[in-house]
């Protein structure tokens, strides 16, 4: 199956390369590791030490595929908004779970670079850039088992409500902060990571309600931090998810990179980014449903001749085409204004995120029916993908709660400009 056709005409020669190198990684390592961890019942054994989980991360390492964030002066692959999404969109082709384990990975590192602090970069940052083994994995802790997708009703009442707040507190202590508390069942990476990006509460700010918080890079090799066991899920299973626990976990002051003063706009920074992401991910991930389809109505045959010729299944085709080529469209643009903007939009980011998951969840859906009763059995790669696609509606914040807070944006926007018009 050929490419898409690519419709930006000024895409420079490095990042077509970079693309044909991501998409090979994608089909010949990522997608058969994928779907052999798939197929394991006991979520244990993704995570076991030397697991196709394992492998992949560190060819993925070892190609510097973690460092796709970092600028090249710091060893990393120095990718503007345009080239990160074109090798996003390969790797989540291949394996949208295995793309979002090493998307993650990066978090603890890419946080402990805000404020320029020499020793935490000596600490997180060069241990990170510097790892081909895959031994430093990170983890984005933020959500809680009374908190999701509340996390992101920046700027509404309810996020600055006192009674709701986090379940993960940090008190500080002289020269340190003691933190206590859990984090869900659905922590990315949770149960592998050696490091976490913890968003928490920060005790002497309760009163301000979620907006409270702060962020702070922690080890996950010190006293008093446990994890739970893998969790066993429908969808996405190569994409390690699991409970971390602190009790009296100490770090010091200088690990809380983010404070209650600037949580609630770093926080609507990360949310912008990471629902950016998400659409990037879940554009590959329907494009490979599409383009799975595709090729096997080219190859099944009902009624004396291949399915393809049928008028319904090439209306479902054109149809299923069409979403993926707006998912890439509108992806790419809220990526590449929300990078160079100066001043991200995150009711667009919602927006992307909404619409390339939804239409990745019908174009996953659709290619199921072109596969009939072949779709159903695992034989066939179309009903992982359409389990993989489910999970993106909840993940990151339910679509439901995001449109709401993408909706309030909008509205304030609206008035705002209403009363400056008076």
């Amino acid at each position: 199956m050929e490419s898409y056709r690519e419709l930006h005409l000024d895409v420079p020669k490095e990042y077509e390369a970079l693309r044909d190198a991501a998409h090979r990684f994608a089909k010949e390592v990522m997608r058969p590791a994928s779907i052999e961890l798939d197929r394991m019942a006991d979520p244990r054994d993704v995570i076991a030490p030397g697991s196709p989980l394992r492998q992949v991360l560190k060819q993925a390492y070892q190609l510097g595929y973690h460092l796709s964030g970092m600028p090249k002066e710091l060893g990393g692959l120095g990718l503007d908004a345009l080239g990160s999404h074109i090798f996003h969109e390969e790797l989540a082709w291949g394996a949208v779970d295995l793309s979002l384990s090493i998307g993650c990975a990066g978090f603890p590192a890419f946080t402990a670079t805000l404020g320029g602090n020499p020793e935490l970069y000596e600490t997180f940052v060069k241990p990170y850039i510097e790892d081909r083994e895959g031994k430093f994995i990170g983890c984005w802790a933020i959500t809680e088992p009374n908190h999701g997708s509340d996390h992101v009703m920046i700027g509404t009442p309810e996020f600055h409500n006192p009674r709701v707040t986090g379940q993960v507190v940090a008190r500080a202590d002289g020269d340190s902060f003691v933190i206590n508390g859990q984090k869900s069942s659905w922590v990315s990476n949770g149960t592998i990571a050696t490091h976490a990006a913890l968003y928490l509460a920060v005790e002497s700010a309760r009163g301000m309600g979620m907006a409270g918080g702060g962020v702070a890079v922690v080890p996950l090799n010190l006293p008093g931090v446990s994890k739970g066991k893998p969790l066993n899920k429908l969808g996405q299973r190569s994409l390690n998810q699991g409970e971390i626990f602190f009790d009296n976990v100490r770090i010091p002051r200088s690990y809380m990179v983010v404070s209650p003063e600037n949580y609630e706009q770093h926080t609507t920074q990360t949310l912008t980014g990471a629902n950016g992401g998400m659409s990037t991910a879940f554009t590959g991930l329907a494009r490979a449903a599409f383009e799975a389809a595709l090729q096997y109505s080219l190859e099944r045959v009902q009624g004396g001749s291949p399915i393809c010729e049928h008028q319904l299944v090439q209306k479902h085709l054109f149809e299923m085409f069409t979403k993926v080529e707006a998912c890439r469209s509108l992806s790419r643009a809220v990526t590449v204004y929300n990078s160079g903007s100066g001043k991200p939009s995150l009711e667009h980011a919602i927006a992307a995120k909404t619409f390339c998951t939804q239409a990745s969840f019908e174009v996953t859906s659709d290619a199921l029916q072109i596969f009939g009763g072949n779709g159903l059995s695992k034989e066939y790669p179309v009903e992982k993908l359409f389990r993989d696609a489910r999970a993106s509606l909840i993940e990151d914040g339910t679509n439901d709660v995001l449109s709401l807070a993408g909706a309030r944006k909008i509205i304030a926007a609206a008035a705002n400009g209403a009363r400056a018009a008076a």
